[in-house]
């Protein structure tokens, strides 16, 4: 009966003690992770050989490792590289990630670029989940390193195959037959500009000469110009002023004429009004008499003097035999 008891004390004297060694550990798990700060990262790129618990560096130097690895939903094409970095390290506006590659161990997570004086990164107070979509602030990525080189690879491979393609076509049998043609005639006019080396110099020289010639003549004709405008401005100065005076006389004599027509135009309405339309009553009056001294000299032509006081006189009647 004791043994059992024995046997039973023991058992829960282990039990507090495994108790109290886990809580132990779990205060200093606590301990050591409250000088730690997590960050995102979410890289476009292939994460090759970037395994939870590789390192994280901050300009070369061991300052984290990786805590998590895992696809982004919201975009597949995004892998999402969770960090837990010392609170010493700073992580600063301007900071970037890039994965640097490794032939002979894992890839590591590089962190560089951190600005003078500039705040840390940290999750905005207003509107937090577009800067910070799963609470924790979000590093910003650069390619870089082995890994962009790797990714980028396919792409240049493609490309150099088709500059290889267009290459061997550019140096075809035909094309270089052609080339061969130019650098023929491209011998030949090399030759024949050789030959006339000495007619180039002396049209050259000629040319020199004609050019300072054309700049002395320039000169001159500037100098001409001055003398002719300043000619032209004293010969004209008088002319001018007599033609104001002219314009002047002319303005005060239509100023004078204004007056007069002003001063006669009752006169002119009066002579329009009454004298216009008597001269057209007397013109009528004279053309009426015109007609009758007409008539009476026809009369008289014909029946003379006595037709005009008497009857016409009747013919002899003479009856028939």
């Amino acid at each position: 009966m004791e043994t059992r008891s024995n046997h039973v004390l023991v058992g829960a004297v282990v039990l507090i003690l495994l108790a109290v060694l886990a809580l132990f550990i779990v205060w200093l798990a606590r301990l050591s992770g409250g000088n730690e700060r997590e960050y995102d990262i979410f890289f476009r790129q292939a994460v090759d050989g970037l395994n939870p618990g590789s390192a994280v560096a901050f300009s070369g130097v061991p300052s984290g490792q990786v805590k998590a690895i895992e696809f982004w939903k919201p975009d597949p094409q995004l892998v999402r590289v969770r960090i837990t970095v010392k609170d010493e390290v700073p992580i600063l506006e301007g900071t970037t990630a890039t994965i640097q590659s490794s032939f002979t161990g894992p890839s590591t997570v590089q962190l560089e670029g951190a600005v003078k004086g500039a705040p840390p990164i940290r999750c905005p107070r207003q509107h937090p989940e577009a800067a910070c979509p799963l609470g924790v602030p979000v590093i910003p990525t650069k390619p870089g390193g082995l890994g962009a080189i790797f990714s980028s690879a396919p792409k240049l491979l493609e490309r150099l195959t088709t500059l290889t393609e267009r290459l061997t076509e550019l140096i075809s049998d035909k094309n270089q037959a052609s080339i061969a043609g130019i650098l023929a005639n491209t011998n030949r006019l090399t030759d024949a500009l050789a030959d006339r080396g000495p007619e180039i110099a002396a049209t050259l020289a000629e040319t020199r000469i004609a050019i300072q010639k054309f700049g002395v003549a320039t000169e001159q004709i500037g100098e001409l110009a001055k003398t002719t405008n300043g000619v032209v401005a004293e010969d004209v100065k008088p002319t001018i002023a007599n033609l104001n005076k002219t314009i002047a006389s002319a303005k005060k004599s239509m100023e004078t004429l204004d007056a007069m027509l002003g001063d006669a135009r009752p006169g002119v309405q009066a002579f329009s009004k009454k004298t216009v339309p008597e001269i057209g009553q007397l013109i009528q009056d004279l053309r009426q008499m015109a007609q009758s001294l007409s008539s009476v000299a026809d009369k008289i032509d014909q029946g003379g003097a006595s037709s005009l006081v008497g009857s016409p006189k009747l013919p002899d009647y003479k009856p028939n035999k």
